[in-house]
């Protein structure tokens, strides 16, 4: 029986020929890049705070797509990969809290099965016993590598827990983890959005949208049509070389379009840094992102560029 196989807005293909790989790779030969630039970790992580927080909406970055959110008294973390390595390459910065130290964690959700998205030898170390949200298709998966406490949801659907709302949302992407498993699970972002708990605690409702992973398209316009969005968490990087890259990944320009097409409050960029998935380099992503959102005039206390390890309270 053939496996159903997901399609992107528009039916966008990712697709590359073995040509476009072998070009990639005689272009990257003949590139002199520079990672001598680290993304800072900050001097204090408030660690203390975020295990005794059941109230604030707070948001840490770990790394890459993995972010801490405390939200309507859950614990969540986005898309945790704690991996010294990816590929033969390794990691370019040490994560911003030690997996080990982390709270127990109420919540994880998964925009994508690709591996630095979803990491299998992270998620059995985490605390506690969480519930993974994730994409229409990937559940067996998770089942069969031994979550068996999984949702899967297909995009706008959504579902509550406690006082907090979980919904999927589309991007611009594509899944592979085998040779024969391309494209059999979905990809999307995620909003977060405690509207109930804020109204119960008599506090200000934070909605937060998640993007994963994803090239620029028109579905950001129509996220933002349906949320009242305060932050974004939007990528910026693994964007060179555009020819080959711009379905599937943002580059910083765009990143900021999408941000805009959202109407969010507020921007906080992510899977950079991290790991060397193409040829651009951290500081490269962090200079086009400043010049284009100096270029726009747009407030520089709406761009959250957060240290490793850092939170801020919503």
């Amino acid at each position: 029986m053939a496996r159903k196989r997901y399609f992107n807005l528009d039916d966008v293909p990712h697709t590359k020929s073995i040509k476009h790989f072998q070009r990639w790779r005689k272009e990257r030969r003949q590139k002199q890049k520079d990672f001598s630039f680290s993304v800072p970790h900050t001097d204090r992580v408030a660690l203390e705070y975020l295990y005794s927080n059941k109230k604030d909406t707070t948001i840490t970055w770990i790394g890459h797509s993995t972010f801490f959110i405390q939200s309507g008294g859950l614990n969540i973390l986005t898309d945790p990969v704690w991996a010294r390595r990816m590929g033969l390459d390794k990691r370019l910065t040490d994560p911003g809290i030690p997996l080990g130290q982390m709270p127990a964690i109420d919540v994880v959700v998964i925009s994508h099965s690709h591996y630095d998205h979803l990491n299998f030898t992270t998620l059995r170390k985490l605390k506690g016993n969480p519930l993974y949200l994730v994409p229409e298709g990937l559940k067996q998966k998770m089942i069969k590598k031994g979550f068996p406490s999984v949702m899967e949801l297909n995009w706008w659907s959504s579902h509550r827990i406690g006082d907090v709302e979980f919904t999927i949302v589309p991007a611009q992407h594509w899944t592979k983890r085998t040779i024969r498993d391309t494209n059999t699970s979905h990809w999307g972002g995620w909003l977060i959005d405690n509207a109930a708990f804020a109204k119960q605690a008599n506090t200000e409702k934070q909605v937060i949208y998640f993007v994963g992973d994803t090239g620029y398209f028109r579905g950001f316009k129509e996220i933002g049509k349906r949320f009242s969005i305060d932050y974004a968490l939007v990528p910026i990087g693994a964007y060179e070389p555009e020819w080959f890259m711009a379905p599937q990944h943002v580059n910083p320009e765009q990143a900021v379009q999408a941000f805009l097409d959202t109407q969010a409050k507020y921007f906080i960029p992510m899977h950079y840094g991290t790991f060397r998935l193409a040829d651009d380099t951290p500081i490269e992503a962090l200079e086009r992102l400043d010049r284009e959102w100096r270029r726009l005039g747009l407030g520089i206390d709406r761009l959250k560029k957060l240290k490793l390890g850092e939170t801020i309270t919503c």
